[in-house]
């Protein structure tokens, strides 16, 4: 016994199934970040606060690499940021957090490094490949040139051209 009511609500019970088969895990996912703690921090005052901005900024996550501190979520950055916070509120200087940071991971947590003989090659390396790139386009250059210019003909080819050229000689050719 078959219901025509009852086809058509079987059908909108599928798609409604369909639909839900596709929402469920959408607001699942939509919802994972709901789940990444925010950091809650206090500070004595409004430049403890800028400062620790400041350097969880200036600092590189040692994870992702191309984002500092205050923009990873890696677990390491978590722990740097709450390094940098416990040193804000023990009273340390800027310099010697990043000092600190330095010492323990190497120069390259800092998106600064110092001037030193072991970073002058981060320093000067886009300089020099910059000259050197210069240097070597000029002699390219030149070179060029000069083989353009040192072009031997014998005298008879050339006057021939000229002839050519001046439509005094016949080469054969309708003009």
């Amino acid at each position: 016994m078959s219901c025509p009511g009852f086809a058509t609500n079987r059908a909108a019970d599928m798609s409604n199934h369909a639909l839900l088969r596709i929402l469920i895990p959408a607001a699942l996912f939509l919802s994972t970040t709901a789940f990444a703690a925010i950091e809650t921090l206090q500070f004595e005052s409004s430049t403890q606060e800028e400062r620790y901005h400041s350097l969880i900024s200036e600092l590189r996550c040692l994870v992702c690499q191309n984002q500092s501190l205050a923009d990873s979520n890696a677990d390491l950055a978590k722990d740097l940021r709450k390094i940098t916070y416990d040193m804000i509120s023990a009273g340390d200087s800027d310099d010697e957090v990043r000092k600190y940071m330095s010492d323990r991971y190497g120069d390259f947590v800092l998106y600064k490094p110092p001037l030193r003989a072991g970073t002058l090659v981060l320093w000067a390396g886009p300089f020099v490949l910059l000259i050197v790139t210069l240097i070597m386009c000029m002699l390219f250059i030149r070179r060029r040139n000069r083989e353009v210019r040192t072009i031997d003909l014998d005298p008879a080819a050339l006057e021939h051209a000229k002839s050519v050229l001046d439509g005094t000689v016949d080469d054969g050719t309708v003009r």
